[in-house]
This record gives C-alpha cells, sequence and structure tokens, in this order.
C-alpha cells in the first residue's frame, strides 16, 4: 500500500506525531435519558447536586474517557435509577452555548418506551420517579410541573423526544 502525503509532505503517522490538540477547545460531553412508558409517563430524577440542585431532570450524565456515548446513557441510567437494558434510540444532540452553567457542555439524548417499572435513586439523584404526561404538564402525586420547570434544557430535549 503506497503511502499518502500531505501538502507538507508528511505521512499520516508524521502529521500526528506533531499534531496539538490544543489548538482547539473540547467540550465535555453528556448523554440523557427519555424514559417513557407504554401508559405515557416519563421518569425523572430530582437532582442531588449543583447546578439546579433540587430540580426535576432527564436521568444522564458526563462521559467517561473513551466511553462510547451509548455506554454512558446507560451507565447513568442504571447509576440514578437502577434501570438497565433498556434500548434506546438517538433523540439529538444538544449543544447551545450555555445550556449547562458549568462551561461548553455537548449533551447526546436517548429515548426509549417501555413498560412502567419500579426505580430507585442512586448516585446523584436524590429521587427518581414517574411522571404522567399530560401535554405539558408533569404530575407525580401533589408535585406539578411544566416541562420548563426541568433542569438545563431538558424541556427541549423532552419536546423533541415526544414529537
Amino acid at each position: 500500500m503506497m503511502t499518502m502525503l500531505d501538502q507538507n509532505g508528511l505521512s499520516e503517522e508524521e502529521y500526528l506525531k506533531q499534531y496539538d490538540d490544543s489548538k482547539y477547545p473540547k467540550p465535555s460531553l453528556t448523554a440523557d435519558n427519555v424514559i417513557i412508558t407504554d401508559t405515557h409517563e416519563i421518569l425523572l430524577v430530582k437532582r442531588g447536586n449543583h447546578p439546579f440542585i433540587g430540580q426535576w431532570a432527564l436521568p444522564g450524565g458526563f462521559a467517561n474517557k473513551n466511553e462510547p456515548i451509548e455506554n454512558t446513557a446507560a451507565r447513568e441510567l442504571y447509576e440514578e435509577t437502577g434501570l438497565k437494558d433498556v434500548h434506546e434510540e438517538l433523540v439529538g444532540v444538544y449543544s447551545k452555548p450555555h445550556r449547562d452553567p458549568r462551561g461548553w457542555v455537548v449533551s447526546v439524548a436517548f429515548k426509549a418506551i417501555i413498560p412502567k417499572a419500579r426505580v430507585k435513586a442512586g448516585d446523584d439523584a436524590r429521587a427518581a420517579c414517574w411522571f404522567k404526561i399530560e401535554g405539558e404538564r408533569l404530575t407525580h402525586g401533589s408535585i406539578t410541573l411544566s416541562f420548563d420547570d426541568l433542569a438545563f434544557d431538558h424541556a427541549d430535549i423532552v419536546r423533541d423526544a415526544l414529537k
């Protein structure tokens, strides 16, 4: 096989040896999970840490180094709610500036429709509950929220997932 050279006469191996990856800023990468029951309920977690401590959010979190984002979604779903072996599909990529007050954070959102299952809060979630979806109103017992009450840009993610 013939070695291809770039316009500077470098092979790929030579190019990568001298490449400076600090030239480009890097975002943090997260995964968010939109889990909906076949009875039109959505799984939310109450945040246990800043930012948005005490607010309801989609289960999710940061990717580990070299972790495929699909694995991040599954790991975070399990850590925060106890759900596992959930087959999810892509909703979209969310990269709007300032979507997370901690900095440049890009999230990949996934969704699944499943039979209602028992959930248990874990990791950094204070609670994990199923909320009934009624238009853009979410209810669980005496708790009533609108999509816009959710942390981060999770209202946008939920709206997209429900389309």
